[in-house]
């Protein structure tokens, strides 16, 4: 089955934005619903945005995506990136949470999460992947 990796930005919405809770939630629901979908990724937020990659299997991430885009906990969806890949960089990960290391901040040299090019995007989760320990 091929497979697909969506990256987008988007602005968080109120506690979703700075709320520790609040991320905790998303990401336990998160990590639920992609073991059951069979989707990896990882979650960074960073100034009240959201950057996220998604891998898995095309039909299963168009599901997500259409949630994703009602989910009142963030609003402007970017989508970065969309492309067929041969393997998962978050394949570890059923979602993966990633906070702004040094290393990262240095990668986004200070641009704005919501301005931010694909090519960015694709090295700072690169980064992230390489930073986030292997789940026991």
């Amino acid at each position: 089955m091929p497979l697909h990796r969506v990256i987008y930005v988007s602005d968080a919405v109120g506690a979703a934005g700075t709320s520790l809770l609040a991320i905790a939630e998303i990401l336990g629901v998160s990590e639920r619903n992609n073991r059951r979908d069979h989707l990896t990724g990882v979650l960074l937020g960073h100034n009240g945005r959201f950057l996220q990659a998604i891998e898995g299997a095309r039909t299963d991430i168009d599901r997500l995506m259409d949630r994703l885009r009602r989910d009142p906990r963030h609003v402007n969806l970017r989508l970065l990136s969309d492309q067929p890949i041969i393997s998962r960089l978050f394949g570890h990960w059923a979602m993966g949470h990633a906070t702004a290391t040094p290393a990262m901040l240095a990668l986004l040299n200070d641009e704005d999460l919501s301005a931010i090019s694909s090519a960015k995007a694709e090295a700072v989760l690169a980064a992230t992947a390489a930073s986030l320990a292997e789940p026991a």
